[in-house]
């Protein structure tokens, strides 16, 4: 089921917004019914439609006499006169058709059940289930890449690699292995047939029969029982056909999910383009107003962006409806996600699980804006796309860097680009120094950094450099042969240091 919390907040997309009242947002929704009677008696269910009441108060009476947690209605929330005592009210724009918000909301409460990812009917457990009995053994329901989706709670045949399996979430890589040597993922992309996999007992494995999920010719996941013989009719047809009912799941899961992770990333990008109403975008979206980071994510596998960069979108927005602590979109060639919080570090930790739910051979860079308030967040997306190229000049090997703690090389950052694209001095004490030091080997414009660093200190400059401090004595005199080197004004020694920073490689 799904709670009001989610309705409110993807509806809210939609221009439909709730009057606070006494249900809980927290309140789980099963059934959307219309208003009309059968045999006499009004319809019941959770939600109700409130087509053409004539009045908000006559919308509230048919929701009492359907027994309804939430109503939709049209009108301002002024016009309500009665008390609605138990029943959450939501108010429709008159702009926004029925017929568009009735598909909204029969998708959210009759497909938005919870799997093991958080997009899809619970029934999916319910079919496992189905077809262990049907089969006589444990099934596990997989996705296109040996995610669980749902298993059996029936035990017949289980072994250890079926619990291993479901604990993990996901095949482990020796037991992938093993089926990639065995065939069977080659034979789950190229066939409809049930593959029968003998028994191993390095894998813990007595034995599978396995048939692919398949929508046209979308390899969408897979089947698995556990058996140590092959199946036969009628167990064998029952398997075949399961696996067509699983597919039929998993493409409304999918509707249901792409409907939320658009509504989503319309608001998030609302947020981080500076609209005016950040507050209510925030609002709609569960974020607080305040402490927030944004992180700027960007992935490839080889050469391959595009598809790598969706899975990152996908595996970013999994989890059941608005319980994840993020909210993402996915903007150009960058996944953004707000993240609620302070910390630096709790932004690392969700950098960190989000790359190990990604394929091994992903390359996944990452950039932390500081913290920010909801109408800071466009300057905050500007810092985590400078924190996002600073990992990658670093290399994604490194922790993703956070503008609060990385400012400084962010601002030596811009000074390096700004001097890329031909706006430092050709000419001037610094110019100068480097043209002598291409010509003659000598080693002037790194010498007078250190010095300045060192605060016109020769001994800690010649620590730096791992010379003696009368070598950098003499360079100091040598270089007033080459420039005007006015090492008494201050504002030219901060020129100087800040011309070093840009063009140091």
């Amino acid at each position: 089921m799904i709670t009001l919390d989610r309705l409110v907040n993807v509806l809210g997309g939609y221009g439909v917004r709730m009057r606070p009242g006494a249900v809980p947002r927290t309140t789980e929704l099963g059934s959307v019914v219309l208003p009309e009677v059968v045999d006499g008696a009004p319809v019941t269910g959770d939600v109700l439609l409130a087509v053409d009441a004539p009045s908000v108060d006559e919308a509230m009476r048919w929701a009492a006499s359907a027994r309804a947690t939430a109503v939709l209605v049209r009108g301002d929330d002024t016009m309500v006169s009665v008390e609605a005592a138990g029943v959450a009210v939501l108010f429709v724009e008159p702009t926004v058709r029925w017929s568009v918000l009735a598909a909204v909301v029969y998708g959210l409460v009759l497909e938005g059940r919870e799997t093991e990812s958080g997009r899809g009917p619970t029934d999916l457990f319910a079919l496992a289930d189905s077809l262990a009995e049907s089969t006589g053994g444990a099934v596990t329901i997989e996705d296109a890449l040996a995610r669980v989706l749902a298993y059996s709670s029936s035990q017949a045949g289980a072994d250890p690699a079926r619990v291993a399996t479901i604990m993990g979430r996901h095949v482990s890589q020796q037991l992938h292995q093993f089926f990639t040597d065995k065939g069977v993922f080659a034979h789950l992309a190229a066939s409809d047939a049930p593959l029968f996999v003998g028994p191993d007992d390095a894998n813990g494995l007595s034995g599978r029969m396995v048939v692919a999920v398949r929508s046209g010719r979308e390899l969408m996941g897979s089947v698995w029982v556990s058996c140590d013989q092959p199946l036969v009719d009628p167990e064998l047809t029952a398997l075949a056909d399961g696996a067509r009912t699983v597919a039929l799941h998993l493409l409304r899961s999918r509707a249901s999910a792409d409907l939320e992770r658009q509504v989503e990333s319309d608001l998030v990008i609302r947020l981080l383009d500076g609209g005016a109403d950040a507050a209510a975008s925030a609002s709609r979206l569960g974020l607080p107003h305040t402490s927030m980071r944004v992180i700027a994510v960007q992935a490839s596998i080889g050469a391959e962006r595009d598809a790598a960069l969706l899975l990152t979108f996908e595996r970013a927005t999994a989890g059941f409806g608005w319980s994840r602590p993020g909210r993402s979109a996915l903007a150009g060639n960058t996944v953004y996600t707000l993240l609620p919080g302070e910390s630096a570090t709790a932004a690392r930790t969700w950098v960190a699980g989000l790359r190990a739910a990604l394929p091994d051979r992903t390359t996944m860079t990452a950039g932390i804006s500081k913290s920010a308030t909801a109408t800071d967040l466009p300057a905050a997306r500007q810092e985590a796309d400078e924190c996002l190229a600073l990992h990658e000049s670093k290399g994604a090997h490194t922790e993703p860097p956070a503008y609060d703690e990385s400012w400084d090389e962010i601002l030596l950052q811009r000074l390096r680009t700004a001097a890329r694209s031909g706006r430092t001095p050709d000419r001037g004490p610094i110019a100068e120094l480097r043209r002598h030091d291409l010509a003659h080997a000598t080693e002037y414009a790194s010498t007078l950094k250190a010095w300045l660093e060192a605060l016109g200190d020769p001994a800690a400059a010649g620590e730096a450099l791992g010379v003696h401090e009368n070598t950098v004595r003499y360079r100091l005199r040598k270089m007033g042969d080459v420039t005007d080197l006015p090492l008494a004004d201050a504002r030219k020694r901060l020129a100087m240091m800040v011309e070093l920073a840009a063009v140091e490689p």
